[in-house]
């Protein structure tokens, strides 16, 4: 469902995936490939949502002021709360990115980590706990943010392919 909201309407590119049941309003871009899955939710009411290419939204998350990346995976009820979070990244489920907060490139926030405000997880990092904490990414959890998203980038084409359920 998408609504615009003082003016501005969500774009979406060509090749987008975007689930009936996601709700989009206001300033929200979304880039090539990318997918939004059941019940995502992003408000671009208050400050723009920005969606990256190859990136997927899955269900239950939430995103509201966010920058959001290429190559990135947002977990199952993970929340990014006007915060950025860099190309090549993992946001796990249930995590909570908070205001100000930036995830840098080739990143995993672990399920159910909070990010707190302003918080700035280096390139190449592990954050995990509540609060996060932080340490150097192992070489098989830098494959798996590759794997990650490669996985939802031809998941969300085959549901394009698959019908009317979703919509570029």
């Amino acid at each position: 469902m998408q609504h615009s909201f003082d003016g501005a309407e969500p774009i979406l590119a060509s090749s987008a995936s975007v689930a009936d049941v996601a709700y989009l309003v206001g300033d929200v871009a979304v880039g090539e490939r990318a997918s939004l899955w059941p019940f995502a939710c992003l408000r671009g009411d208050h400050a723009p949502v920005t969606v990256g290419d190859d990136t997927n939204v899955q269900e239950f998350a939430m995103l509201h002021g966010a920058d959001v990346g290429d190559r990135v995976s947002v977990g199952h009820g993970a929340t990014i709360d006007f915060a950025t979070i860099s190309d090549d990244a993992i946001v796990g489920m249930g995590s909570r990115v908070l205001g100000g907060a930036h995830v840098e490139e080739a990143c995993i926030v672990a399920a159910n980590t909070v990010v707190t405000r302003e918080q700035t997880v280096p390139a190449g990092h592990l954050a995990y706990g509540a609060p996060a904490e932080t340490r150097p990414l192992t070489d098989d959890q830098r494959e798996r943010i590759e794997e990650n998203w490669r996985t939802y980038a031809d998941r969300g084409e085959r549901f394009v392919a698959a019908g009317p359920h979703h919509h570029p």
